[in-house]
C-alpha cells in the first residue's frame, strides 16, 4: 500500500503538525505534499523526520512566508496542482485546502478534518468584522473570494472517501456544511511530555496566541475586576497592545515560552483558563495531563475532554462575569479537584492512542475498498 500525505502547509509545529508528524510515524515511506514549506530544521526533523516536501507554485511567490493570507484566492488552483497519481491511499491533514487534491477511483482517500473552513463558513462574519472588510472595494473583494471559497469547499467535499473528525463538535460541523459522516478520532497530545504536579502555586494561568477569537480580551478584563486574585498570561500576537491595555496590576503578561517551559507553568498553574470555542484544544488536555484544573468555555471541544466539577469548570457565556462565576465555583468546590485524577483523563488523548486508531481505520477501509474493486 503506497500512502501519500497532504497537509495545507508547513510553517510552524502546532496541533494540525502533530497529526502529520503522526502520519508520517505511521506510513514513513510517504511522499508528503503541501501547498508551500517553510519549516525549519528542527521542526522539519521532528514532523517529517527530515523529508523535504512536495510544494506548489505557491512557494515560490514573493514573501508568502510572511504574507501569505495574501495569496487565500489561489490556493484551490495550487492544492490541484498536485500529482498524488502514485499513491493507493491519500491522507489528507485538513483544515481548508488538502482534502481539495484530486484523485483517482483507483485511489482511498482518507481526510483528518480538524475543521472545515471556518472563516468561510462559522466564522464568516465575525471574520469579515475583525479584518475591518465588511465595506468598501477591499470588502467587496474578501467576500467575493470567500463565497467562491464556499462553492470550491462544497463541490470537493466528494473528493473524499472517508472523513475522521477531531472532534464529535467538528463532526457535526462536517455533517452540516458537507453532509458528510465523519468518525471521531481524538488528535495526539504528548501526555508523556506533560509533567504532572500535585503542588499547584497561587495564580491563574492563560495562554494562547493573540488573536480575537482566542477571546484573552474575556480573561483579563475578568481578573482586572478582581485584584485579589493573580492572572499568568502566556504568548504574543497582533492584538497584544489592545490585552495589556485592558490588565491591572495583578495580571502579568509572559513572552511566548519553550514547549517544556509552558508546560511547567501550565503544571504549576492553580487552574488553566481558556476562553475560546475551539475544534478540540490540545492545550486543554496537556493541562489536565499535569494534573491542572482547566475553566473552559462550555461550547465545543472543551465539553469533550473537560468533566464539569471533576476536572474543571466549564462556563455558559463568553463575557467577564461569566468567568468570573467559573472562577468562584472553582475556588467554592477546589477540595473536589485531585491532580492525580485529573491526570488520569488526559491518558486517554495520547499519541500512541491516536496512531493506534488512525492505523486500524485506514487498514479497514483500504481492506473493504479493495474488496469492493474486485467485486466490480
Amino acid at each position: 500500500m503506497k500512502t501519500a500525505i497532504v497537509h495545507e502547509w508547513f510553517l510552524d509545529y502546532w496541533g494540525s503538525e502533530k497529526c502529520v508528524e503522526s502520519f508520517v510515524n505511521l506510513y514513513p515511506d510517504s511522499e508528503v505534499y503541501a501547498l508551500f514549506d517553510f519549516l525549519s530544521d528542527k521542526d522539519r526533523k521532528q514532523i517529517l523526520k527530515g523529508k523535504k516536501t512536495r510544494t506548489t507554485f505557491i512557494q515560490n511567490l514573493p514573501f508568502v512566508k510572511s504574507i501569505y493570507k495574501n495569496f487565500l484566492p489561489l490556493y484551490p488552483l495550487a492544492v490541484e496542482q498536485l500529482d498524488v497519481s502514485g499513491a493507493d491511499v491519500v491522507i489528507s491533514s485538513s483544515h481548508a485546502f488538502a482534502k481539495g487534491v484530486l484523485t483517482s477511483a483507483k485511489q482511498m482517500h482518507v481526510c483528518y478534518c480538524h475543521t472545515p473552513v471556518r472563516y468561510a463558513w462559522d466564522l464568516y462574519h465575525q471574520y469579515l468584522k475583525e479584518a475591518g472588510v465588511k465595506g468598501g472595494p477591499k470588502g467587496y473583494f474578501v467576500r467575493k473570494t470567500l463565497h467562491k471559497i464556499r462553492i470550491w469547499d462544497s463541490t470537493t467535499a466528494n473528493r473524499v472517501d472517508h472523513y475522521i473528525a477531531n472532534s464529535k463538535h467538528v463532526a457535526k460541523r462536517i455533517k452540516k456544511i458537507y453532509g458528510k459522516e465523519a468518525a471521531v478520532i481524538y488528535p495526539p497530545v504528548d501526555i508523556n511530555k506533560c509533567v504532572l504536579q500535585t503542588e499547584k502555586e497561587d495564580f491563574y494561568l492563560a495562554a494562547a496566541r493573540f488573536v480575537p477569537y482566542k477571546r484573552l480580551d474575556i480573561i483579563i478584563s475578568a481578573f482586572a475586576k478582581t485584584p485579589d486574585k493573580k492572572l499568568l498570561v502566556i504568548g504574543d500576537g497582533p492584538d497584544a497592545a489592545k490585552l495589556k491595555a485592558l490588565a491591572a496590576p495583578n495580571i502579568e503578561f509572559l513572552p511566548h515560552q519553550s514547549y517544556d517551559k509552558l508546560i511547567d507553568y501550565i503544571g504549576k498553574a492553580k487552574a488553566f483558563i481558556f476562553g475560546a470555542e475551539e475544534d478540540f484544544g490540545i492545550m486543554i488536555v496537556e493541562a489536565l495531563a499535569c494534573g491542572t484544573p482547566v475553566i473552559a468555555y462550555g461550547v465545543g471541544g472543551a465539553t469533550e475532554t473537560v468533566r464539569h466539577l471533576e476536572t474543571g469548570v466549564l462556563f455558559e457565556e463568553q463575557s467577564p462575569d461569566s468567568v468570573m462565576r467559573a472562577v468562584d465555583l472553582f475556588e467554592e468546590n477546589k477540595e473536589k479537584f485531585t491532580p492525580e485524577k485529573i491526570s488520569e483523563t488526559a491518558q486517554t488523548f495520547s499519541r500512541e492512542r491516536f496512531e493506534r486508531e488512525i492505523k486500524e481505520f485506514i487498514e479497514e477501509k483500504y481492506s473493504e475498498f479493495l474488496k469492493r474493486d474486485e467485486a466490480e
